[in-house]
């Protein structure tokens, strides 16, 4: 199913079971160790480690409520967001993930674009909602240039829990933007 195009050949679609692999390597190459300091949303300054697993990412593939998009070229994938229906109208976004060469490419825009559509659509969304590590200064300002907003609520970091990363730091706690669609 194709969603929309970007440019280049560009297809968002949802991600299939097959994809789980390119997926997982993505998301670890845009947010940890040496290939995601090429681009702007590293996190390996803050968290070592991996940033999910291939059993993390085929449980949201396959899970009901819950989609990944992904931005396909003829060389692979480019992107991917992961989407859940939390509650009547609310979708969570998370794992916003574009390869690092391709991070000043506008692409992060477009996938976030489609993830809102898709979540209109899709899971009746009215609000989506996402957490983004508060010390993340930079990437919390390019999504509130996107319309999303802080709120007042703070989570804890799930310290202790390798799936995320291994903290480099004992200060990290996540930030809960929200953005409303509308109608």
């Amino acid at each position: 199913m194709t969603i929309d195009a970007g440019p280049d050949e560009l297809f968002t679609t949802v991600a299939r079971e097959t994809d789980v692999p390119a997926v997982v390597e993505l998301v670890n190459c845009a947010y940890r160790g040496e290939p995601s300091r090429r681009g702007w949303t590293t996190e390996a300054d803050l968290l070592g480690g991996q940033r999910t697993d291939a059993e993390a990412i085929r449980s949201l593939v396959t899970a009901p409520d819950n989609a990944i998009l992904v931005v396909r070229g003829p060389s692979g994938l480019k992107a991917c967001v992961h989407l859940r229906k939390e509650r009547d109208g609310v979708v969570h976004l998370g794992m916003l993930s574009v390869r690092p060469a391709l991070q000043a490419s506008m692409m992060g825009r477009h996938l976030l674009a489609a993830a809102e559509n898709y979540s209109r659509r899709q899971f009746g969304a009215r609000v989506v909602e996402m957490t983004v590590i508060d010390v993340r200064e930079e990437l919390i300002a390019w999504y509130e240039r996107r319309g999303y907003r802080r709120t007042a609520e703070l989570r804890p970091f799930p310290y202790g829990d390798e799936r995320f990363g291994i903290p480099l730091r004992t200060d990290l706690r996540f930030v809960v933007l929200r953005r409303d669609l509308g109608a």
